[in-house]
């Protein structure tokens, strides 16, 4: 029980700094237009993560595998983080 606490604790943790990092897409030269592309970076880089561990949860709350669950929350956010900023960067 202690390690499924701790593993969800180390994913939110994650998703915060993924988070973090997300606002850096945010952060650069404002332009008069975004391409969609950049709208999309945007958009992934600053709620997929809070998505990836929603989507752990609803996971770990269906099958009761909360540490697997949170597992691949955490590689979701992870993937959502650079996907981001591969469509956005600064």
């Amino acid at each position: 029980m202690v390690t499924v606490v701790l593993a969800w604790l180390a994913v939110l943790a994650v998703c915060l700094a993924a988070v973090l990092f997300g606002q850096t897409a945010r952060m650069g030269p404002r332009r008069r237009r975004r391409s969609r592309r950049r709208r999309i970076g945007l958009f992934v880089s600053l709620s997929g993560p809070w998505l990836a561990v929603l989507g752990g949860a609803a996971a770990g709350a269906l099958t009761g595998a909360w540490l697997s669950a949170a597992a691949w929350a955490g590689v979701g956010v992870v993937v959502t983080a650079v996907a981001g900023f591969l469509l956005s960067p600064h």
